[in-house]
């Protein structure tokens, strides 16, 4: 792709500059403000967006718009909506100390944009640019129709995603090499937060959050959550430091083991921008176990370059040769797999996980969704679906890359004879069952020689156990000889064909 795709999605076309003659509420003896338009970006510090607002000298709108309109089919989850109404109610404490507070309005963004700009008489709009297909359509408008002047900035990656391209100009189709030229490009410095705001003083209507219902109530399914996250940006910061600081050194090693907090758990910072690439890889810098973490930074720089230059990723199959993929798309084993109740017990553990806590951990996600797609053959599509009512840091980009990853169908994708065996995996990455205990509390008391394979256990030390299979805890819902082998005729049938 050529830079005219730079420019749709964070150029900046000339546009009329003024007052706008059609709004009759602003006090013209004003300075005409400057909009902060928060989107994926909910912090203060690292905000080139912010930034140029509060050097531009103008007084400040910051504000934040839940527009279910524009994504259409990708409006934000349940999990995530709990995760924003938290960061939301932070990011405008946040601003209060620094002089500002956050307005919040709700619909489609253009027309929310271009109702504030009649009320204010705005002339300066600033944002951080998102990269999924409905955003960059939606912003590329809006500079074209806005008529004031409008300011884009990259924060958001460690690079644009049509920053990293091969020696002919081309997107990037494999990890590796998308990563060694990414990493020999200088990542950008990160900026401090503003010392102060110059807030807008006229009143400015405002939606209460609580109006927007964005938590569960009856039942509240999100309780969970709250012992395990802290939402906001000096949660993000407190989680990059906990890393860093007590996790990265073991990090190559221990990230793949289900009964440790190895990983950084900074996911749903990231997606929610509360931090950004750039303080991450400033705060990692050269130290034991940072290559490793970096590269994981990469894949989500990779994943949101193939959702920018092929943006139909989250709906279509990227190698067309899967189009003819027999799916089966069994109901009731995919609600079996939904409610953590498959009878094998890592599948099961990472699914309570997610539901209990809107997270699951890495390496269960890889089991959870090979079980899916190799054993029960379901779409990914269903999986993703799934993921992304489900997962606080659910990212388009992220999810889809990553179950295409896992289904074979993707860039780079793993082969499609890498069909994980749970009972192998759990033995593996959660050898003395601890992972499983805590999530399948059914099981909490059997022997460990058993606990990824309890139907193999005798009828004594399953009653020892208190464990009635098939009552309590489920047996298998396919056994997972049969289902390998039907995998592997249905993606060799598919191999055949093309």
């Amino acid at each position: 792709p050529s830079i005219a795709n730079a420019n749709a999605c964070g150029g900046e076309p000339p546009a009329a500059v003024g007052r706008n003659p059609g709004s009759s509420r602003f006090d013209a003896s004003m300075p005409a403000p400057a909009i902060v338009w928060f989107r994926q970006d909910l912090r203060l510090a690292d905000n080139p967006a912010l930034s140029a607002a509060a050097e531009s000298g103008r007084p400040i709108i910051c504000l934040y718009i839940l527009d279910d309109e524009t994504p259409a089919k990708w409006r934000i989850g349940a999990a995530q909506r709990w995760w924003l109404h938290q960061s939301l109610q932070a990011l405008d404490a946040d601003l209060r100390r620094k002089g500002c507070s956050l307005t919040l309005r709700r619909g489609a963004a253009p027309r929310v944009l271009a109702e504030l700009i009649r009320e204010t008489g705005a002339e300066l709009l600033c944002w951080n640019r998102c990269y999924e297909p409905f955003a960059v359509e939606r912003d590329k408008a809006l500079k074209q129709n806005l008529g004031i002047e409008i300011k884009s900035f990259g924060a958001a990656l460690l690079h644009e995603p049509w920053d990293v391209q091969t020696g002919s100009g081309e997107p990037y189709k494999v990890f590796t090499p998308f990563w060694r030229a990414a990493r020999s490009m200088p990542v950008r410095a990160a900026l401090t937060a503003p010392r102060a705001l110059k807030s807008y003083d006229p009143k400015i209507t405002s939606d209460a959050l609580e109006a927007w219902a964005l938590t569960p109530r009856r039942p509240n399914w999100a309780l969970g959550f709250e012992t395990e996250w802290r939402p906001g940006e000096a949660g993000a910061r407190k989680a990059l430091e906990r890393f860093v600081d007590e996790r990265m050194t073991e990090y190559p090693g221990a990230r793949d083991q289900l009964d440790q907090r190895g990983t950084s758990e900074l996911s749903p910072h990231l997606h929610f921008g509360e931090i950004t690439p750039a303080q991450i890889a400033a705060a990692v810098g050269d130290g034991a176990g940072s290559d490793k973490f970096m590269s994981e930074i990469g894949w989500r720089d990779f994943s949101h370059s193939l959702l920018f230059h092929w943006p139909t990723l989250p709906e279509s199959n990227w190698r067309a040769s899967f189009d003819a993929f027999p799916w089966a798309n069994d109901k009731a084993l995919l609600r079996a797999w939904q409610r953590g109740e498959t009878g094998y017990p890592v599948v099961d553990a990472g699914m309570r996980q997610l539901w209990a806590t809107g997270w699951m951990h890495n390496r269960a996600r890889m089991i959870v969704a090979s079980f899916l797609i190799k054993h029960l053959l379901t779409d990914w599509r269903e999986g993703q679906a799934w993921f992304w009512d489900t997962l606080v840091d659910a990212d388009l980009a992220n999810n889809a890359a990553s179950w295409q990853w896992v289904a074979g169908s993707g860039a780079d994708a793993a082969p499609y004879f890498r069909i994980f065996n749970p009972v192998v995996q759990g033995e593996r990455y959660d050898a003395d069952g601890a992972y499983v205990r805590r999530w399948v509390p059914e099981l909490a008391k059997l022997d460990t020689k058993f606990i990824h394979k309890p139907w193999l256990a005798s009828g004594q030390d399953l009653a020892k156990a208190g464990i009635r299979l098939g009552k309590n805890y489920p047996k298998p819902i396919i056994d997972h000889g049969f289902a390998r082998t039907r995998a592997l005729e249905a993606f060799a049938n598919i191999a055949n064909k093309n």
